[in-house]
C-alpha cells in the first residue's frame, strides 16, 4: 500500500465552528493513520494556537504554522527547524504605519512569543487562549528580533486605505491574508512563504510525490496548498476562489467533510 500524505486547515476545514473535532472525523484520521498513512496539520496558527489539536489527534508528525513561515516536528529534531522571519526593519517600518492609522491594536509574534500595542483581555482569551504577552507598549522600542508575523486590527474605516499603503510599500518583501468578521484583521508575513512550501518540505521528508498528497482548505491562505497537492479539497464551506482551483469540493466542516472524503478516498 503507498501511503498518502493528509494536510489538514484547522479553522473552517478540520473544526467545526465550535472549535472541535468531530467524533466521526477523529475516528476516520484514526484509521487512517493505522493504514499507514501520514497525517499533519497546516494551519496559519501559530503553534500554541494548535498544538492541543496535535495531541488530540496523536500525532507525530512535523506541522505548518504561520501559513507556512514555520514548520517543524515537535518531537523530532531530525526533521529541522524551518522559520522564515520578517525582516526587523520592515516590520518597524510597518509598525509606524499603524501608529500613523491609530489602530486599535497591533500583535507582534515571534514562534510562540508574542507583544501587544495595548493589552486587551478579551483578544487574549480569543486569540491566546488567556496566555499573557511577553510585554505590552511601543512595539518599535520593545521589538528587538525578527518577527514572525504581525497581526494589525485596524479601525474599519482605515482597513482598505491601511491594506492597500502596506501592499504598496511592501509588496516585494511581504505577504498579507485579511481576516474577515467577526474579527477583520490584517496578517502580514514574510513574502514568498505559504502552507504548500511547509507540506513540500513534509513530503519530501516522508518521500511521499505530489499526487498522492492530499489537503484540505477553505480560505484563501489555503489556496497555494490546494494547487501543491495532488488532492486539493475544498470545503463546500470554503470561498469560491478556492473551489475553482480544487480538484474536489466535500462536505462543510458541520458536515464531517474531511471524514467523508477520506472515507470514499482511501476506503476507510
Amino acid at each position: 500500500m503507498n501511503p498518502y500524505l493528509i494536510a489538514l486547515d484547522l479553522d473552517g476545514t478540520l473544526l467545526t465552528d465550535e472549535k472541535k473535532i468531530s467524533l466521526r472525523t477523529k475516528n476516520t484520521l484514526a484509521k487512517a493513520q493505522e493504514q499507514g498513512h501520514i497525517v499533519c496539520i497546516a494551519t496559519g496558527r501559530p503553534y500554541r494556537g494548535s498544538v492541543q489539536y496535535y495531541e488530540e489527534l496523536s500525532l507525530n508528525t512535523p506541522i505548518v504554522n504561520f501559513n507556512g513561515a514555520f514548520t517543524h516536528h515537535p518531537k523530532d529534531e531530525r526533521f529541522g527547524t524551518y522559520h522564515t522571519p520578517l525582516d526587523l526593519d520592515i516590520a518597524k517600518t510597518i509598525l509606524r504605519t499603524c501608529e500613523a492609522f491609530r489602530v486599535k491594536n497591533v500583535m507582534v509574534e515571534i514562534i510562540d512569543d508574542f507583544y501587544l500595542r495595548h493589552y486587551d483581555q478579551v483578544l487574549l482569551d480569543t486569540f491566546m487562549l488567556g496566555r499573557t504577552p511577553v510585554e505590552y507598549g511601543n512595539l518599535d522600542v520593545l521589538l528587538t528580533n525578527n518577527p514572525t508575523s504581525i497581526l494589525v486590527q485596524p479601525r474599519d474605516e482605515h482597513l482598505h486605505d491601511l491594506r492597500s499603503l502596506l501592499q504598496e510599500a511592501h509588496a516585494e518583501v511581504t505577504e498579507q491574508r485579511v481576516w474577515t468578521a467577526p474579527w477583520s484583521m490584517i496578517e502580514i508575513i514574510k513574502a514568498g512563504q505559504n502552507k504548500a512550501i511547509g507540506l513540500e518540505k513534509i513530503a519530501n521528508y516522508y518521500g511521499i510525490p505530489q499526487e498522492r498528497v492530499i489537503a484540505f482548505g477553505d480560505e484563501d491562505n489555503d489556496l497555494e496548498m490546494i494547487e501543491y497537492a495532488g488532492y486539493g479539497i475544498a470545503m463546500k464551506n470554503g470561498i469560491s476562489e478556492l473551489k475553482k482551483i480544487a480538484t474536489d469540493i466535500t462536505r462543510s466542516n458541520e458536515e464531517d467533510g474531511v471524514a467523508v472524503y477520506l472515507e470514499k478516498l482511501l476506503d476507510l
